[in-house]
């Protein structure tokens, strides 16, 4: 966290978004760090939409890291349901709850009704991710709450998200409404493996998360892997932008760069050259047919280009 601190909503202006996600080792563009900005002040959630490796989900922490917030991640997958993003009952302690009840004679002294409804208490409450973000402890920031890869979750998902994000309150049944005293700084991401429903976008801001530029892709492997020399980030940066010309079907993200780099510093500190890049391409290139175009296109030329142009 910055040492000033960073309350969500009195976030002055989009430059201190910059610097405050900068000072946690995120490097924002201003388009990015302006729907940051939005979403804090006027406490909306923030649907980035982009090609995986972009950034999305370490944003999330970053904000997380700034705020002093807790972050709190629900991972989605085909077939998560509102139990598992929201809260169940903890039916083994609730049964020996019951047993030891039963065994210290307490069924008859309190009646059964009674001791049912002890079974319902908060103590045998788990909480999911949902839940958890909508509870504030006393004097602590708002939680951040990632909801990653929403895509990957199905319709009915989607449409249990909709009065959430809309109210911030869910009920459960046997104890009542729980409501948020403050919104969390939510984050919901996608890597657009499927289209996600108008209903959901209507609810927040929209970003659509690009690739960065060979600048600021420099600056963010330098910033990653301190390790690598500058000279060699700025061939691996421009080795990379090549590489996502050649139209994969995954093509290489952030993270892919900071990797490839560490990798090179090691088998190839002075600067990029083919040998090395071939024997590390796996680092970068994660499908065996990607791995065929860019051989198909030519490692050596590759390279050549990226040296040219990063000096």
């Amino acid at each position: 966290m910055s040492p000033e601190g960073a309350a969500p909503g009195a976030v002055a202006d989009v430059a201190a978004v910059v610097e405050g996600l900068s000072a946690e080792g995120y490097l924002a563009d201003e388009g990015l760090a302006t729907a940051v900005f939005l979403a804090l002040r006027l406490q909306r959630p923030l649907f980035l939409e982009g090609d995986a490796g972009v950034g999305k989900t370490e944003l999330a922490k970053a904000l997380a890291a700034w705020t002093g917030g807790r972050l709190v991640r629900l991972q989605c997958y085909e077939g998560i349901d509102a139990a598992q993003a929201l809260f169940e009952w903890d039916h083994a302690r609730q049964l020996l709850h019951l047993r030891t009840a039963e065994a210290a004679g307490r069924a008859g002294e309190v009646g059964v009704e009674s001791l049912e409804h002890e079974l319902y208490d908060e103590r045998f409450l788990v909480r999911r991710p949902l839940l958890q973000a909508l509870e504030t402890r006393p004097g602590e920031p708002p939680p951040v709450l990632l909801i990653d890869e929403i895509d990957r979750a199905d319709d009915e998902f989607e449409a249990f998200l909709l009065e959430l994000l809309s109210d911030w309150a869910v009920t459960v049944p046997e104890l009542g409404t729980i409501r948020a005293a403050t919104p969390p700084v939510t984050v919901l991401t996608s890597n657009r493996t499927r289209d996600v429903h108008d209903a959901l976008k209507r609810r927040c801001l929209y970003h659509w998360v690009d690739q960065p530029d060979v600048e600021r892709e420099v600056a963010i492997v330098r910033r990653r892997a301190p390790e690598v020399d500058g000279r060699l980030a700025a061939q691996v940066a421009h080795a990379v932008a090549g590489i996502r010309e050649l139209g994969l079907y995954k093509p290489p993200g952030i993270a892919e760069s900071v990797d490839w780099a560490r990798a090179l510093s090691l088998i190839s500190p002075d600067g990029l050259d083919p040998r090395a890049a071939e024997a590390t391409l796996g680092t970068v290139v994660k499908y065996r047919e990607d791995l065929q175009r860019v051989r198909e296109h030519g490692v050596e030329a590759l390279v050549r280009e990226a040296v040219a142009r990063g000096g």
